[in-house]
């Protein structure tokens, strides 16, 4: 068994652990299959916006705001999506380089 074969049965067992893969990725391996670039790249930047949002979650849930300006419910639910959004724009506006190491290592296992 070579390399690439064990990196990809370690990646599917730990994807099964975890209960499947995040959608972004599924959409990566699709993509690559079918040899559209342009969209593994989508794809890939996607996933990297997720894993950025899910990077801040912890950095913003500390924050506490005072009555009368702030606080209640529907504060924590619009900061979660303001999270969300903050994810795409540095996905979309150059990352921190996952989803071209994603597109690199998706990359490999296709070609071997």
């Amino acid at each position: 068994m070579d390399a690439t074969m064990q990196m990809q049965g370690r990646m599917e067992a730990a994807m099964a652990a975890r209960g499947g893969a995040p959608a972004g990725l599924e959409a990566l391996d699709a993509a690559l299959r079918a040899g559209n670039r342009e969209q593994a790249k989508a794809a890939a930047t996607e996933f990297e916006a997720f894993f950025l949002s899910q990077m801040m979650q912890p950095m913003f849930s500390g924050l506490s705001s005072e009555p009368p300006f702030g606080g209640g419910h529907a504060e924590s639910t619009w900061r979660s999506l303001l999270v969300d959004e903050y994810g795409k724009m540095m996905a979309q506006n150059g990352g921190v380089g996952v989803a071209d190491a994603v597109m690199r290592t998706m990359l490999a296992a296709q070609e071997a």
